[in-house]
C-alpha cells in the first residue's frame, strides 16, 4: 500500500522545526523530504541533512524540468521538493513528512489530495515576535519579513486537517506522534497493509 504523505505548516517562530526533529526521534517510521532551497545555509546546517542547497540558477533548471511536487518563494528565497523522491518513497509504504509553508501545501494537496495537512500555532501572537527575536538566526530585516508574513500565513490554518498549539512543548511533541500513530491505525490502512494476517485469521476461524 502506498504510505501517508504528512505536511506540517507553521509561521515562522512557532517552533515547528524542533516538533518534528522529535518525531523523527519517537517514530523511525517517518521519513523525512529534504527540501531543495536558495537559501544560504544557517551556522550548524548540513548540506543533504538540513536542506539542499543550490544556486537559483539551479533551482530553476529543476523546476522547468519538472522535478518539483511544490515550489514557493518565501522571505526572498526559492524551496522545492523533490518529486521523484516522494513517489519512490510513497510506493515503497514509507510514510513521508513534508515540512514546508502555506504556498507548498497548498500545491501539494492538489496533486495529493490524500494528504494530511497539520498546522502549528504559537500560543499567542506576542509568543511569535519573542522567539523571533530571541533565536538570533536572521538579520533584523529578516525578522522583520517573517513577522510581518505571519498574519497571512496563520490565516490558511482552516485549510488543514489537525492543529496543534505549540504551547507546552512536551504535549504538542505527542500531539504530533498521536496524529501520525492515529492516521497509520485507520482501518483502511490496517486492512491493506495486513491483508495476508487477516486472511490467514480468516481461513483458520473456517476450520
Amino acid at each position: 500500500m502506498s504510505g501517508n504523505l504528512f505536511i506540517v505548516c507553521a509561521p515562522s517562530g512557532a517552533g515547528k522545526t524542533t516538533l518534528v526533529a522529535e518525531l523523527l526521534k519517537a517514530d523511525p517510521l517517518v521519513h523525512l523530504s529534504i527540501s531543495y532551497t536558495t537559501r544560504k545555509p544557517r551556522a550548524g546546517e548540513v548540506d543533504g541533512r538540513d536542506y539542499h542547497f543550490i544556486e537559483q540558477t539551479k533551482f530553476h533548471e529543476m523546476a522547468a524540468a519538472g522535478d518539483f511536487l511544490e515550489s514557493a518563494h518565501v522571505h526572498g528565497n526559492y524551496y522545492g521538493t523533490c518529486q521523484r523522491w516522494i513517489a519512490g518513497q510513497r510506493a515503497a509504504g514509507h510514510d513521508i513528512l513534508l515540512e514546508i509553508d502555506w504556498q507548498g501545501a497548498t500545491q501539494v494537496r492538489k496533486m495529493i489530495p490524500d494528504a494530511i495537512g497539520i498546522f502549528i500555532l504559537p500560543p499567542s501572537f506576542e509568543t511569535l515576535m519573542s522567539r523571533l527575536n530571541t533565536r538570533a538566526q536572521d538579520p533584523p530585516d529578516v525578522i522583520a519579513r517573517r513577522i510581518a508574513a505571519a498574519r497571512a500565513e496563520i490565516s490558511h490554518v482552516t485549510e488543514f486537517n489537525y492543529v496543534i498549539i505549540n504551547d507546552k512543548f512536551d504535549q504538542a511533541v505527542q500531539d504530533l506522534i498521536s496524529i501520525v500513530r492515529a492516521r497509520r491505525l485507520l482501518a483502511d490502512n490496517q486492512l491493506a497493509r495486513h491483508s495476508e494476517l487477516i486472511k490467514r485469521m480468516l481461513g483458520a476461524a473456517q476450520k
